[in-house]
C-alpha cells in the first residue's frame, strides 16, 4: 500500500468531515468578505465625489450601496459567527493548546466587528438626518474598522503559517508568549497586504460588473456610467499592484515555507534549474503528467537565476508534507489564481489605455462582457488563494508544531457529517434570501428611477435625492397625530 494510503488510514475518522465542514463554511463566508472589507471604501469614494461636486447621482449611488453594505454585513455576521464556533468545536486541540498565543487576533477581529456594526448603523441612519459633512465624516472610520477586522484574522492565519512568539515547556506547551511577535510574524506583512488589495479588487470588479451588465442591456445613462466607472477604476488601479504583491508573497513562501512552495509548484526533489509546470498533476512516485512544462522557469522565478535551488517535497518525511493529491490541488488553485490575475491586468490595461487616449469609457461590447465576468473571476481567485494557503500547509494546522489530525474534535464522524448536511441546507437558505433581497432592492430602485424619469414623484425614501427634501406624503397617508414630520431640509 502506498504511503498516502497509510497516512489516510492512520487519520482519525473525524478528520475528513471536520475538514469538509470547515472548508464549506470558510468558502461560503469568504464570498462576502470582499464586500465587507472594501465596499465601505468604494462607497465613501462615491460619497465624497457627490459632496465635492454637488452630484446627486453620485450621492444616490453611495446611498444605495450603503444599503447593500448593511444587508451584506448582516449575512456576514451569521456566516462569520458559525466559523468562530467551529474553531472551538471542530479543533479543540488547536484552541486549547495554542489559543493563548494567537487568540489575540480573534480578539481584535471581535472588537472591529462590533465597532463596524455601530458605524454602519450610524452611516445608514444618517442619510437626510445629519448634516452632509457630519454624515460623511462619521462614515470615514468604516474602512479603517474593516481593515482592523482583516488585521485580526490575517494575524491569526499568518501565525499558523509561521508560528513564533512563544517557548515550549517540557510537556510541549507554549509559555513565555510575546504578543507582538505572535502578531507580526514573517508572513503577516506579505499576506495581509496581498489579502487587502485582493478584497479591493474583487469588490470593485463585482460592483462594476453589475453596471457592466446594465450597459450590455442598453442602460447607458449617467447613473450606470458612473456606477461602473468609479469601482472599476479603483479595481483597475489596484490590479497591477496586486501582481507585484503576489510575487512578493510567493517569494516569502519560498523562503519561509519551502515545503509549501514545493507543493504549490509540484517540485518533487530538491534541485536547481527546476522547470515550471502550468497546471499538471503530481503522482505519488514524483512524476508529473499533463500541463505545460517551461524549463528553468521555477528556479528563475524563485531566485532570479536558473541555478537557484528549489526545495522539493521529498526533503521532509512523507508525514510532514502534503500528499501528491493535496499538492496537485494547491498547485491548480495557485495557477488558476495567477492566471485570473494576469487576465485582470490585461483588462485593467485595456481600460487605462482607452481612458488616457480618449478620456472616456471604452465602448467595446467585448470590454463590458469581460468586465461583467471580472467580478466572478475575482471571487474565484480569492477562493483559490485560500485553497492554496490552507491545502499547501498540510498536514500542519500550526506549521511544524501541530498536525491537523492532532487538533481535531473527538465527536463522532457521523455527527459531523449530519452537521455538514444541516449547515449546507441553512447556508442555501441564507444565501438564497440574500439574493432575493438584493434583487428586490434592485427592482424597487429601478421603478423609482423610471418614475423619476417620467416626472412623477418616486416612492420614499430610497428614491429621494440624498440630503434633499423628502417626497410629499400622499393624501390619506398622513402621519398619525403626535408623530413628528421631517423638516423641509430633510432632517428631523
Amino acid at each position: 500500500m502506498h504511503t498516502s494510503f497509510h497516512l489516510l488510514a492512520d487519520a482519525p475518522a473525524q478528520l475528513l468531515p471536520a475538514r469538509e465542514l470547515m472548508a464549506f463554511t470558510l468558502a461560503s463566508h469568504i464570498i462576502l468578505v470582499p464586500m465587507g472589507v472594501a465596499l465601505p471604501f468604494i462607497t465613501l469614494v462615491m460619497h465624497y465625489r457627490g459632496l465635492r461636486r454637488g452630484d446627486a447621482t453620485a450621492l444616490l449611488l453611495a446611498r444605495r450601496w450603503s444599503a447593500v453594505m448593511a444587508v451584506q454585513f448582516a449575512v456576514g455576521v451569521v456566516t462569520g459567527t458559525v466559523l468562530s464556533f467551529e474553531f472551538g468545536l471542530l479543533w479543540p486541540g488547536l484552541m486549547g493548546r495554542w489559543g493563548d498565543v494567537f487568540g489575540i487576533g480573534f480578539g481584535v477581529e471581535a472588537w472591529a466587528f462590533f465597532l463596524e456594526a455601530v458605524l454602519i448603523a450610524i452611516y445608514l441612519y444618517g442619510w437626510r438626518r445629519l448634516k452632509p459633512r457630519t454624515h460623511f465624516l462619521l462614515g470615514l472610520p468604516l474602512p479603517a474598522t474593516a481593515l482592523l477586522g482583516a488585521f485580526g484574522i490575517l494575524a491569526a492565519n499568518s501565525w499558523m503559517n509561521t508560528p513564533q512568539g512563544f517557548s515550549l515547556d517540557r510537556e510541549g506547551n507554549p509559555v513565555d508568549v510575546d504578543v507582538w511577535k505572535a502578531i507580526f510574524t514573517p508572513m503577516f506583512g506579505p499576506q495581509y497586504w496581498h489579502f487587502v488589495v485582493a478584497m479591493l479588487i474583487t469588490a470593485g470588479y463585482v460592483v462594476a460588473g453589475v453596471y457592466a451588465v446594465g450597459w450590455l442591456r442598453g442602460r447607458r445613462d449617467r447613473y450606470h456610467r458612473l456606477g461602473f466607472a468609479v469601482p472599476f477604476t479603483i479595481a483597475a488601479v489596484a490590479t497591477p499592484v496586486q501582481f507585484i504583491l503576489g510575487d512578493s508573497i510567493a517569494r516569502s513562501v519560498f523562503h519561509k515555507q519551502p515545503v509549501k512552495f514545493a507543493a504549490l509548484e509540484i517540485v518533487w526533489k530538491t534541485d536547481t534549474r527546476v522547470p515550471e509546470y502550468l497546471f499538471g498533476r503530481l503522482h505519488p512516485d514524483g512524476s508529473v503528467s499533463g500541463g505545460i512544462k517551461i524549463p528553468l522557469l521555477d528556479s528563475v522565478l524563485a531566485g532570479f537565476s536558473p541555478n537557484t535551488t528549489v526545495v522539493g517535497l521529498t526533503s521532509v518525511p512523507a508525514d510532514q508534507r502534503p500528499t501528491a493529491t493535496q499538492a496537485t490541488i494547491a498547485h491548480w488553485a495557485f495557477d488558476l489564481m495567477v492566471l485570473i490575475g494576469s487576465v485582470l491586468v490585461l483588462l485593467a490595461l485595456w481600460y487605462g489605455i482607452v481612458w488616457l487616449w480618449r478620456r472616456r469609457l471604452p465602448e467595446s461590447t467585448w470590454f463590458y462582457r469581460s468586465a461583467a465576468c471580472a467580478g466572478v473571476a475575482s471571487v474565484v481567485a480569492v477562493e483559490c488563494g485560500w485553497i492554496a494557503t490552507e491545502v499547501g500547509r498540510q498536514p500542519w494546522i500550526v506549521y511544524q508544531n501541530m498536525r491537523v489530525a492532532e487538533a481535531v474534535t473527538s465527536t463522532r464522524s457521523t455527527t459531523l457529517w449530519i452537521m455538514l448536511g444541516l449547515v449546507i441546507v441553512v447556508y442555501v437558505f441564507i444565501f438564497g434570501s440574500f439574493l432575493v433581497i438584493l434583487l428586490r432592492m434592485r427592482t424597487r430602485w429601478r421603478l423609482a428611477d423610471e418614475q423619476r424619469a417620467a416626472g412623477s414623484p418616486a416612492p420614499p425614501p430610497e428614491a429621494d435625492t440624498p440630503y434633499g427634501p423628502r417626497a410629499p406624503v400622499p393624501a390619506g397617508d398622513a402621519p398619525a397625530a403626535g408623530v413628528e414630520t421631517p423638516s423641509e431640509g430633510g432632517r428631523p
